[in-house]
């Protein structure tokens, strides 16, 4: 219990600095400086003044909006990480956050494709049904979203003081330890992109998200073996892997996983809200 609590409290102070108003304050200042170097980097490519010992960037400027949105979600992921101890329906309404912003950057890493100044003909046709596509499942998956938050209430599953503050430090060490994951994972990732090599970054948070989710639905059966917990929870795992499988789909496929996802999981907790107290 003494080590549990211990960890329980690195990961409180971990918490604490990220929400700190100073650091939110210092990424976006970042995101802005990454964004500009970013654009004078692909004007330099362009013209051919890039220096050669560097890795050079796409030609597109809208590599630049694409990049920042990455790092954008990458931030949203970190906050996932941090929510997760609260509870599985908040950090599923997360996960549907990070999902509208990945359809988003979708739409962008499509619009690079298009040449500059944009033009619309046969040739690019698909590319544009692909952003549309993008963009209209974002609004869908939004939209959902904000039914969805109508629907978080509080369970009370677990009546025991002692049991709840178990339970609760049993999910910070293992957002801790995800903590940890995305890290390796991202220092890899920057490793690849700066040399060359192919990055699927989202793709793996989210597949690491299906097990940890699986893992938080074991815990949880520690402490609420009641059928409503273990079969919502259960629930909200394969909304989650259905999210991960629309990262890897072709862009319109993507969109309809996503606004599945997002219908599903709102179903399952009207549904499993409506019962119980029926």
């Amino acid at each position: 219990m003494d080590l549990m609590n211990g960890i329980a409290r690195f990961f409180d102070r971990l918490h604490h600095f990220w929400e700190d108003a100073g650091v939110e304050r210092a990424t976006g200042v970042a995101l802005i400086w990454v964004y500009v170097i970013t654009l004078c980097a692909v004007e330099l490519a362009r013209m051919g003044y890039y220096p050669q010992w560097l890795p050079k960037p796409p030609l597109s400027h809208f590599f630049a909006i694409q990049l920042a949105f990455t790092l954008i979600l990458a931030l949203e992921v970190i906050s996932l990480i941090f929510i997760l101890p609260a509870s599985l329906s908040r950090s599923i309404g997360k996960q549907l956050e990070i999902l509208t912003l990945i359809l988003l950057r979708n739409a962008f890493k499509e619009l690079s494709l298009l040449p500059e100044p944009i033009n619309v003909d046969f040739g690019n046709i698909m590319s544009i049904m692909d952003i549309a596509a993008s963009g209209i499942g974002s609004i869908c998956v939004f939209m959902c979203l904000g039914f969805f938050r109508g629907q978080m209430k509080p369970q009370e599953y677990i009546r025991n003081g002692e049991f709840l503050q178990r339970y609760i430090q049993s999910k910070k060490i293992v957002s801790l330890f995800l903590l940890l994951i995305f890290t390796g994972i991202g220092i890899r990732d920057i490793w690849y992109f700066f040399n060359g090599g192919e990055t699927a970054f989202f793709e793996t948070i989210y597949t690491v998200l299906v097990f940890a989710d699986i893992g938080m639905v074991l815990i949880a059966q520690r402490y609420m073996p009641c059928y409503f917990a273990v079969f919502r929870n259960s629930g909200f795992v394969i909304g989650t892997l259905m999210m991960r499988l629309s990262l890897s789909a072709p862009p319109l496929l993507s969109a309809a996983l996503a606004v599945f996802a997002s219908i599903y999981v709102l179903a399952l907790a009207w549904g499993t809200n409506y019962f119980r107290q029926s």
